[in-house]
């Protein structure tokens, strides 16, 4: 049997008042800037809710933020970032970007990563490819496994450093589900979030992070074929919003505006902590019960009105390291279910 707790209401209500938020103007955004993304999607990191997109399902090339997937996937595959590598022939002179690595110079992975990341080497890419699969084919499979763990369905990618091929592309919405997947491993944040690399003198090319309030990163990319393509990361407030835009001339204003209205619009709120006690009705009598975890959400002005915390015991005993579970617990927002798990007897 499922009953709605009044405590929660009470708390999520001290939430709103105390936490006021100005809607999206999406109309405002859209508008702002005479030249558009072809393509584009802010998001937020924890829950992946989407909090505003153009055109984000439609495949197109994204240039160097491949490189985003390619250090999450190297980090995914390597452990050991000290390790050193002896740069092949293979990663020397390719096209595009590159720190100009030679044949039989010894680097470690993570510093081909700050490489790849920092100053976009075309290079580092391929080198960390070989590292780790052998080949850039072998390691584009890699890739597009670790993709599909990110929930990134609508892409595809045959190289690590994103120059163009018919076979290699993906979504605004996609890219900033990887961008949130790689952003999980601390080593990935700490790495797009330098400004500059000591060891090789290098800058990292991302104005987001001089320009921005709360920037932490992540990666710019270029060619022809794709125009221009920024995904960035900022952090306001315990909230981070990732944003893609793909082929877009003026990719820093575009992304600092969406950005802008973004953390504008929604707040971040907690929904249920795990401090909180939660009654659960089990026949005739109500038992209290707690969550394991705390669940936040972002949330637009009015959409607090719309939650619901539903509660409902289970039909028999179960024990989870020494404590008992009573019940589940489902959080709703306008009807659609965001979160449930178990109630702990307190």
């Amino acid at each position: 049997m499922k009953t709605k707790n009044n405590k929660i209401a009470f708390i999520l209500a001290i939430c709103y008042f105390a936490f006021p938020m100005i809607p999206m103007k999406k109309s405002v955004t859209s508008a702002a800037l005479p030249l558009e993304s072809k393509a584009e999607c802010v998001m937020e990191l924890n829950s992946r809710r989407i909090l505003y997109e153009s055109n984000g399902d439609l495949r197109l090339p994204m240039a160097s933020t491949t490189k985003i997937l390619t250090a999450a996937t190297v980090l995914e595959h390597c452990n050991d970032l000290k390790q050193e590598i002896r740069i092949p022939k293979e990663a020397v002179g390719v096209e595009g970007s590159s720190v100009y690595l030679k044949e039989n110079d010894v680097y470690s992975i993570e510093s081909l990563l700050y490489g790849l990341m920092l100053r976009s080497g075309n290079d580092c890419a391929t080198a960390l490819a070989l590292s780790c699969s052998g080949s850039v084919a072998d390691f584009s499979v890699k890739m597009n496994a670790v993709a599909q763990k990110a929930g990134a369905f609508h892409s595809r990618f045959s190289n690590p450093h994103g120059l163009p091929n018919p076979q290699h592309y993906t979504t605004a919405r996609d890219l900033s589900y990887i961008t949130c997947y790689a952003m999980q491993n601390p080593i990935f944040c700490e790495i797009v979030a330098t400004k500059y690399y000591p060891a090789y003198h290098w800058t990292n090319k991302n104005k987001m992070l001089t320009n921005f309030d709360g920037a932490i990163g992540v990666k710019t990319g270029y060619t022809k074929e794709a125009g221009r393509c920024l995904v960035s990361a900022a952090t306001r407030e315990n909230m981070t919003l990732v944003c893609s835009v793909l082929n877009c001339p003026t990719m820093y204003e575009r992304s600092s505006k969406l950005l802008s209205d973004a953390f504008a619009a929604y707040r971040y709120t907690p929904l249920l902590l795990s401090t909180t006690p939660l009654d659960v009705k089990n026949g005739e009598k109500i038992l209290q019960g707690h969550s394991k975890n705390d669940y936040y959400y972002p949330l637009m002005e009015g959409e607090l009105q719309q939650l619901e915390i539903v509660t409902k015991p289970i039909s028999y005993q179960k024990v989870y390291k020494d404590k008992e579970i009573i019940g589940q617990f489902e959080i709703f927002l306008a009807k659609r279910l965001l979160f449930s798990g178990n109630l702990y007897k307190l």
